[in-house]
């Protein structure tokens, strides 16, 4: 009942930035915690970083601390991404997702994804 659509990815260099969009439609009246994870080739998909719908509380992984926040606008219910100091490693497809149980989140497994926006950094 909640689509997911992201965008904002392109090709960046090093120490570049890009900030990312999710927008979501449907019935977004739920306390949706909302995440960010990215895939990147020959990789699985991890979560980068979450916040919560209607909470301001984020938490991202050790790799993109104090390079990547994200924020979110319920009025427009979007969220976004915003990556400073992109590293080449940080190339993956990124995709936006919601879930009510932040433990699915965690597990890859949550009730909505997006499909994806690519994220290229060179070096």
């Amino acid at each position: 009942q909640v689509q997911l659509a992201e965008s904002g990815g392109g090709l960046v260099q090093a120490g570049g930035s890009l900030r990312l969009a999710c927008a979501a439609s449907g019935r977004t009246s739920g306390a949706y915690i909302m995440g960010w994870t990215r895939q990147a080739p020959g990789k699985e998909r991890e979560l980068v970083g979450v916040i919560g719908w209607t909470g301001g509380s984020t938490v991202y992984i050790d790799s993109v601390k104090g390079r990547f926040t994200i924020s979110r606008d319920n009025v427009k219910n979007t969220v976004y991404l915003q990556m400073n100091s992109l590293k080449p490693e940080d190339t993956a497809v990124y995709y936006c997702a919601a879930s009510t149980i932040l433990n699915n989140l965690r597990r890859g497994v949550p009730e909505y994804w997006g499909q994806g926006t690519q994220v290229t950094v060179s070096s």
